[in-house]
């Protein structure tokens, strides 16, 4: 037994932060989801989405301030501090550009949706969904490759989200002919590969956490 697992071993087992970890990465799913089913729906059936995604960022700024709070009280925790400290915001950071893109494409009322869009809110959904299945591990910390491989498909989806971007923003130059259009698509597509950078943030948090702790 390395001195991880012995410092493991004598600590009590969390009760606190662990649910609040997967509790964020349920609500990343959810406003992922309703993203995705949003951009596959007209313009005017949208806005109910859009409204639930309001509320689940709300929850997930919740969580956030949850968690730094029992950072505050609580001197013995699962792991290193200011791992849990990054592990959260950057779970925020998805969720907050998730509604960003949400709330740009209801704001510049973008009424049709690109087969590039409904491709990275597609990309932005799988990558939480690994969010997830790897956070879920971090209980015990038993199955470290559950983890670096949900990791490793996470990063794959990011570098998938650049290529989509690319391709998008060079067809949008090439065939748009509207300025308007240029600067409310680019900015919605600018806004979902930035989710998926963030994502690949997530994903770093994990792997660091689990090469500590393996």
């Amino acid at each position: 037994m390395n001195i991880n697992n012995f410092f493991q071993f004598l600590v009590p087992k969390d009760k606190k932060f662990f649910p609040l970890f997967e509790e964020a990465s349920s609500n990343l799913i959810e406003i992922a989801t309703n993203l995705h089913e949003a951009v596959n729906l007209p313009l005017k059936e949208r806005e109910v989405l859009f409204q639930k995604i309001d509320a689940l960022e709300q929850k997930g700024e919740d969580i956030t301030r949850q968690t730094s709070l029992e950072l505050s009280r609580n001197f013995i925790t699962p792991f290193d501090r200011e791992d849990i400290h990054s592990l959260i915001t950057s779970i925020d950071n998805v969720a907050d550009n998730l509604h960003g893109a949400a709330s740009r494409m209801r704001l510049y009322q973008v009424d049709k949706i690109t087969k590039s869009i409904r491709k990275l809110t597609e990309i932005n959904l799988e990558a939480c969904q690994n969010i997830d299945v790897a956070v879920r591990e971090l209980r015990d910390l038993k199955k470290i490759k559950i983890i670096t491989d949900a990791c490793v498909r996470i990063n794959k989806l990011e570098n998938k989200s650049d290529n989509v971007y690319d391709k998008a923003v060079l067809d949008l130059f090439e065939n748009e002919t509207d300025a308007k259009n240029i600067i409310k698509y680019k900015e919605v597509l600018s806004v979902l590969e930035t989710a998926a950078d963030k994502c690949k943030s997530v994903a770093s948090v994990l792997e660091s956490i689990s090469v500590k702790h393996s």
